[in-house]
């Protein structure tokens, strides 16, 4: 009889062993391989069921916590693949920033040097255009087909010098777009004298003598500047004429403080 007690324990622990490892198949061996027989508690039979479905039941939980784990093991990838590409981005970030911080540190060298070489362009541009000389107020196409010879023919009567040797230009053109007919406004005339005592020699007689007058038109004579040096007088101009409106409002105006 204790040999049978033991063998038999030893096949319900066997049993119990199979049923962990393998739930799902165990709960359909069962039946056929532990035959219930009159001599067996029906508790017992309870119990073992109850035993058995609870194993199913965390195998079953096994599984889910397996493909819950495939999905944590899919998506850790994943998040460690953005976090590398994140690094390379900030790493280039990084290169780029500190690129930029170098290059805003010499910004203060480059401006000074870009103002040098636009104040040296500047100077250029004035004096190759120093041979120049502009007529304002002659009515358009009062040149005729000869403009060289209009502009010594009226240089010669509104000036009344004797220019000796007799005037010569490089070339003399109008300026700018031509305007409608309605809107009563000529393009001003550019002249390239050949020498240039002649062009300051024009220029000083029509600052001395004021404007001209042809045919009732006031024709003005003036230096050819760059863009910048024509800004810059133009404010200059208008700052010296508020200061003369100030000095004659206070009666502090003295002549020889603004020429011309």
């Amino acid at each position: 009889m204790p040999s049978g007690k033991s063998s038999g324990k030893h096949s319900r622990q066997l049993l119990f062993s199979k049923a962990i490892a393998q739930p799902k198949s165990m709960a359909a061996q069962v039946a056929p391989s532990c035959p219930v027989t009159s001599t067996v508690d029906p508790r017992t039979v309870d119990v073992m069921d109850s035993i058995l479905q609870e194993i199913t039941e965390v195998g079953q939980c096994l599984e889910a916590m397996d493909l819950k784990i495939l999905d944590l093991s899919a998506a850790s990838t994943s998040i460690r693949a953005d976090i590398a590409c994140f690094r390379e981005t900030v790493t280039d970030l990084d290169q780029r920033l500190t690129t930029v911080e170098d290059h805003i540190a010499t910004l203060p060298e480059q401006n000074a040097e870009l103002r040098s070489l636009l104040a040296k362009i500047t100077d250029l541009e004035d004096r190759s255009r120093r041979d120049n000389v502009c007529f304002f107020g002659i009515p358009e196409h009062k040149e005729g087909s000869d403009i060289k010879a209009f502009l010594k023919r009226i240089l010669l009567k509104l000036t009344g010098l004797d220019f000796s040797p007799p005037l010569e230009f490089q070339r003399a053109h109008r300026i700018g777009l031509l305007h409608k007919a309605t809107s009563g406004r000529s393009r001003p005339i550019i002249a390239c004298f050949l020498r240039h005592d002649k062009a300051h020699q024009v220029i000083s007689t029509a600052w001395s003598q004021g404007p001209y007058s042809l045919e009732g038109h006031e024709v003005r004579v003036a230096e050819d500047f760059s863009r910048i040096t024509t800004e810059k007088r133009k404010a200059f101009l208008a700052l010296r004429t508020q200061l003369r409106k100030l000095d004659i409002k206070y009666g502090l105006f003295v002549p020889a403080l603004y020429p011309g």
